[in-house]
């Protein structure tokens, strides 16, 4: 707790001296500053050390105690929250401390000294002001709702992502949420973990003030002073409140969870929902329930590996880390993949170029990308500056300033690599030339090129806007430099970069096929579509096969199915050729408006599922684990960990599980390997397990 010296001072952000706190009286533990200004203002400056976010664990909020402690005899003035960080506020709790914490009891010790502290923060007589900017989540958003004033700089996030890690807010955060604003509001918050900004926080009251960064030493002034009054309770807020609409709220939240989130999976939502229609009308009871259902929650299999999955996105970000930024990119093709590729990284800060043979397809594309930009609340000044940066190109000058050329033309070997031959000499010769191919040998397409080193695939998931993660493909003769150099690239522009090899389908689409191809025979066999994807959801899987392939296109999947035929030499699928007959019809799934299912805009037209057969989901599931266990043995990919990342953030493998290896081992090999000689008996030999599970089980 020792004074500043001057030199520490000159070291600290600017911010801190101009909103006026005498730094040279204040002092420090671990995680806090504290000190007073010439007003008497008590100022607690949230730093967490050896870290650039904040993030609130057990040790932070001990020593927020010892600071209230230091503070409050002196009689501040008033106390003001704000963190030292330039990246935001606080990004929540510590979900290191959550990872293998299967003691209820323990957790809920701790989160019962949690909530003494923002409890006595918020029973203060004297006023209390979170000043936040940038990020402001979970924790760190219910450490603000403790405060009587919550001063917001332009730009800053809010939310609550509790339930994307299988759990809700533990430190009161469902109690003082749902009782300052709208409950549905607060509710909705909860449950779908999504962010909102300053205006939108502003209108619903979670903040009082939103405000520029110059403009903040006022609104705290003015916030001390009395001046800032909370808004009284809205209309709507009050009926919501009204106990007789409390079941008719609740279920109606059941139903809509129940479409993102069957409760056999994800138990977080409708314990919350519970919690707020039993307990929302006694604040003390729905404390006290809210530290033993997080705490139950926490100890369960789904949280664990929801927790587990945040540290696969970890991982996989971290993959992308090394690089210098691209400032131009330039894409050749702009069809729905190129077009919405362009669109995104536009969005992204980057001036992009596009180009393709039909003038019409760039001016559909750009259509395309401001409907995504309006899609996405983009402000209008933001959308025109995306806009601006992606620039019509139809004769492709861009090529030559480009720092990377993407290639998303149709999937045709002698296409390519015509497209490569025009395109190359005029590249830069630091650029790098990336393919979004699904399915060809980058080998093949890289043997004519001058300098096949520059060589990388790029291969997004469609819907680019929604799909997290690209595989970048890596290749014999790749520099490093370049797959590094790629997988920078996906984390400049907010993707995850999962590094693959090139072989046939690469991974996701590799272990995608038999999902999609046991399907085909499903169907063959008479089962009804919509009972086959009903068997996969049921599982955990966020699309049935039957679904997915009309999303991704029935000739697409015809040309992997043939191309890994081809390549591996595996059994013919039992009714390949109905797909066949399908795509030489032209009924290639959603983009045509007719596939196995009809289709209304990106609605497929289901009819009812009936009872699958008892094996319906293991033979929907087990040949993708089969296939994940030959690319690991195979050494398309390095690690079990990448295998769980890529097929949960590119094919949605059920993330409740932790991901199909992981899954695997849950459930144990051995009982794998016994399920898939099963349907090897009753099915035939597509079934066979592979030789790479012999290697797990050692």
């Amino acid at each position: 707790m020792r004074p500043l010296s001057r030199n520490v001072l000159a070291a600290l952000e600017p911010r801190e001296l101009e909103l006026g706190l005498d730094m040279g009286s204040s002092h420090m533990l671990r995680h806090w500053r504290y000190g007073r200004d010439g007003q008497g203002v008590a100022w607690l400056l949230f730093d967490r050390m050896g870290a650039s976010v904040n993030t609130i664990d057990e040790e932070v909020l001990n020593e927020l105690a010892d600071v209230l402690r230091l503070l409050l005899p002196e009689n501040p003035a008033g106390i003001v929250i704000r963190s030292a960080k330039r990246a935001g506020f606080c990004a929540g709790a510590d979900v290191s401390r959550f990872a293998g914490q299967i003691d209820p009891n323990e957790a809920e010790r701790v989160l019962l000294q949690g909530h003494m502290v923002l409890d006595a923060i918020s029973e203060l007589a004297i006023p209390t002001v979170a000043v936040i900017h940038g990020h402001c989540l979970g924790g760190g958003l219910e450490l603000a709702l403790a405060c009587r004033t919550r001063i917001a700089v332009d730009g800053s996030k809010f939310g609550f992502p509790e339930v994307l890690l299988g759990l809700h807010p533990g430190l009161g955060g469902t109690v003082r949420s749902v009782g300052l604003i709208s409950p549905v509001e607060a509710m909705t918050m909860m449950l779908t973990g999504k962010t909102v900004d300053t205006t939108r926080a502003r209108a619903i009251g979670l903040v009082d003030v939103v405000t520029q960064e110059r403009h903040v030493a006022a609104a705290i002034r003015d916030a001390v002073a009395g001046r800032i009054r909370p808004p009284a309770a809205t209309l709507r807020a009050r009926i919501e409140r009204l106990p007789a609409l409390r079941g008719l709220l609740a279920n109606r939240m059941r139903a809509q969870a129940r479409k993102r989130a069957p409760e056999a999976h994800y138990s977080a939502p409708y314990a919350l929902i519970d919690l707020w229609e039993k307990f929302s009308d006694r604040p003390g009871a729905m404390r006290n329930e809210e530290l033993r259902s997080f705490a139950a929650l926490l100890a369960s299999r789904t949280a664990q590996n929801l927790i587990r999955v945040f540290y696969l996105r970890e991982n996989l970000r971290k993959m992308g880390e090394a690089g210098k930024p691209m400032t131009h990119v330039h894409v050749v093709g702009a069809g729905a993949m190129g077009g919405d590729i362009a669109a995104w990284c536009a969005l992204k800060g980057l001036r992009v170029t596009l180009s393709d043979q039909k003038p019409e397809a760039i001016g559909g594309a750009i259509r395309r990308a401001e409907a995504l930009y309006r899609k996405r609340h983009m402000k209008d000044v933001e959308v025109r500056d995306a806009l601006d940066r992606l620039v019509a190109d139809p004769r492709g000058h861009g090529v030559a300033q480009a720092d990377l050329v993407i290639e998303a033309v149709p999937e045709n070997l002698a296409l390519k690599k015509a497209l490569y031959e025009t395109i190359e000499p005029r590249m830069k010769p630091s650029a790098l030339l990336a393919t979004n191919t699904s399915s060809i040998s980058l080998r093949d397409l890289g043997e004519d090129l001058r300098n096949p080193g520059r060589l990388v695939g790029l291969h997004f998931f469609n819907p680019v806007p929604r799909m997290e993660l690209v595989e970048v493909v890596a290749h014999e003769d790749i520099f490093d430099v370049t797959f590094s150099r790629a997988r920078a690239f996906v984390r400049q522009i907010d993707k995850l970069p999962a590094p693959v090899a090139s072989e046939p389908g690469f991974l996701v689409n590799r272990a995608l096929m038999p999902y999609m191809a046991e399907a085909l025979a499903m169907l063959a066999e008479g089962i009804a579509a919509p009972t086959i994807d009903a068997a996969a959801e049921a599982f955990g899987m966020p699309v049935g096969p039957v679904e997915l392939a009309d999303r991704v296109g029935l000739d697409i999947c015809l040309a992997v199915a043939d191309l890994l035929a081809r390549k591996q030499a595996t059994p013919p699928t039992p009714g390949l050729e109905k797909l066949r007959g399908k795509v030489a019809r032209g009924e290639l799934g959603m983009k045509t408006g007719k596939g196995f299912y009809g289709w209304n805009g990106d609605t497929p037209r289901k009819g009812r599922a009936g009872d699958p057969p008892a094996d319906a989901a293991d033979r929907l599931i087990l040949p993708m684990l089969n296939a994940c266990v030959a690319c690991l043995r195979e050494g398309v990919v390095a690690e079990e960990s990448t295998v769980d990342a890529a097929m949960i953030f590119g094919a949605g493998f059920a993330p409740f599980t932790g991901g199909p290896m992981h899954y695997a081992r849950t459930q144990g090999v051995e009982d794998i390997v016994r399920k898939l000689m099963e349907l090897v008996r009753r099915h035939g030999p597509r079934f066979e397990p592979d030789e790479g599970w012999m290697s797990l089980n050692s």
